[in-house]
C-alpha cells in the first residue's frame, strides 16, 4: 500500500465513514429515507458518512476546500486543495440491499487530481492511488488489463436514471454501437467502483455521462496510476467539468471512444 501521510489521512476517513455505512447496511430495511428527486434517494446513512468524512479531513488538513455530494461546495482558506467526496456512491444499490456501493474521496491540487480512495464497506475492499505512487487494491499493486480487442473485452457503463431522461436517447444510441463490438457490457450502479474495477483489470473499458466530480475524482487517479487512459466521452481532456468519462487501456479506450463518436 501507499504509506504517505496524505494517504493515511484519506484512508482513515474512508474507513471510519465506512464503518457506519456497514452497520446501517445491515439494517437497511429500517433506514429512514427521504426523496431528493426522481430515482435519486438520500439516506440518513449517506448524510452521517459525509459528516464523518468532512470532520476527519477538516481536522487533518484544515483550510482545504470541499465539493460534497450532499453538502455542496465548501470554500477553504487553501485555494489550491479541494476534496471531492461521495460518501455513498451507489445509494440505490445500498437501499436495495445490494453490496455494491462505496465511499469515494479524491483530492484535487492546483487543478489536478493527485490522490484517491475508494472503499466498499460491504466486503472491506479498498482501492487507493496517489500520483507517482501507483494504484493498489487491498495491498496489491494493480494494473489495467492488457486486452487489445473489444470483442474480448468487458465494458462497463452507467444507465442514466429517470431524472436524466433527456440523455436517454443518446445513451441508447451509444449502447447499441458498443454492443456490436464488445464481448460484454455491465452496469454496476456505482461509477467509482466501475473505475476502480477498470484499474484492477476486471473491466476493460468504461464510459458514462451525467456524472459529477465526486463520482469520478478518486477513480480518475486510480485508472491513471494503473496505466489507463481517460478522456471525457467526447474525447476532450476536461472530464470533471464535462461530467463524462471514457476510459480503458491504450487500445480499448481509443476503440470505445471511436464507437461513442459514431453513435
Amino acid at each position: 500500500m501507499i504509506n504517505s501521510a496524505l494517504m493515511n489521512v484519506m484512508t482513515a476517513a474512508a474507513l471510519k465513514a465506512g464503518r457506519g455505512l456497514k452497520r446501517d447496511f445491515g439494517e437497511v430495511e429500517n433506514l429512514q429515507v427521504s426523496v431528493k428527486g426522481p430515482g435519486d434517494f438520500v439516506t440518513i446513512a449517506d448524510k452521517k458518512a459525509e459528516k464523518t468524512i468532512f470532520e476527519e479531513l477538516s481536522r487533518a488538513r484544515p483550510g482545504y476546500g470541499f465539493i460534497l455530494e450532499e453538502g455542496g461546495v465548501v470554500e477553504g482558506a487553501d485555494k489550491s486543495h479541494t476534496w471531492h467526496v461521495d460518501p455513498l456512491d451507489g445509494t440505490t444499490n445500498f437501499l436495495h440491499g445490494l453490496p455494491i456501493f462505496a465511499v469515494s474521496i479524491g483530492l484535487e491540487r492546483e487543478g489536478q487530481i493527485v490522490a484517491g480512495v475508494i472503499y466498499n464497506p460491504a466486503n472491506d475492499d479498498i482501492f487507493v492511488a496517489e500520483k507517482g505512487q501507483g494504484a493498489y487494491y487491498n495491498n496489491r499493486r494493480i494494473r489495467v488489463a492488457a486486452r487489445r480487442d473489444m470483442a474480448e473485452g468487458l465494458i462497463a457503463t452507467g444507465i442514466p436514471p429517470l431524472a436524466a431522461a433527456a440523455i436517454h436517447p443518446r445513451f441508447k444510441a451509444e449502447l447499441s454501437c458498443v454492443m456490436t463490438r464488445a464481448g460484454g457490457v455491465r452496469r454496476l450502479g456505482a461509477a467509482s467502483l466501475d473505475l476502480a474495477f477498470l484499474a484492477a483489470g476486471r473491466f476493460d473499458g468504461f464510459w458514462e455521462r451525467g456524472l459529477k466530480s465526486w463520482d469520478m475524482a478518486a477513480g480518475v487517479i486510480m485508472v491513471r496510476e494503473a496505466g489507463g487512459y481517460l478522456t471525457d466521452a467526447d474525447g476532450g481532456p476536461d472530464f470533471l467539468a464535462k461530467g463524462s468519462v471514457c476510459a480503458g487501456n491504450e487500445y480499448i479506450q481509443k476503440q470505445l471512444l471511436d464507437l461513442l463518436r459514431k453513435a
